[in-house]
Parts: structure tokens; C-alpha cells; sequence
């Protein structure tokens, strides 16, 4: 993917019709204040590609750190019973 397109918060919102098309082409816009990243906008598909990745997302857990309580629901967890 290129780089996105910087636009400062003011222009964006002066500009919003405008940087709403431009954001079908870059899929994504950076809205700065005072030189520096505060959001960005998205195409709708590239929200649809960020909503896919965030579900497939998971949480890594070191075992070294897991609960008495965590570690024995593991060691009593059953494939494909999910529990009550």
C-alpha cells in the first residue's frame, strides 16, 4: 500500500466532501495537528479490512504468567465443548 495522504485537522474539516471522495483512492488519510498523526480516515473498504484483522486478533499468553484458576480450566478444557 502507498503512503497515506497527510492532511492537517483544520483542511480536513473545511475539505470533508472532498477528502470523503479522495479516500476511495488512498484508502486511508492521516488528519495531523501540529505536525503530528491524532486519527485518520478510512475508505469503507478499508474499514471493512480493518473490522476483518480485529476479529481475527488474538491475545498471546505467556504461560509462565497464567493463574492457578487459568491453568486448570485448560487442563479440563475438552475439544469442541464449549463450556457452560
Amino acid at each position: 500500500m502507498s503512503e497515506a495522504l497527510r492532511i492537517p485537522a483544520t483542511v480536513f474539516s473545511r475539505g470533508f466532501a472532498r477528502y470523503q471522495d479522495e479516500a476511495i483512492t488512498e484508502k486511508m488519510i492521516e488528519i495531523t495537528s501540529h505536525g503530528r498523526v491524532v486519527g485518520g480516515y478510512l475508505s469503507a473498504s478499508e474499514l471493512e479490512h480493518y473490522k476483518r484483522l480485529k476479529r481475527r486478533e488474538r491475545e498471546v499468553l505467556v504461560v509462565g504468567e497464567l493463574d492457578d484458576e487459568t491453568i486448570s480450566d485448560l487442563e479440563n478444557a475438552r475439544y469442541g465443548v464449549s463450556p457452560a
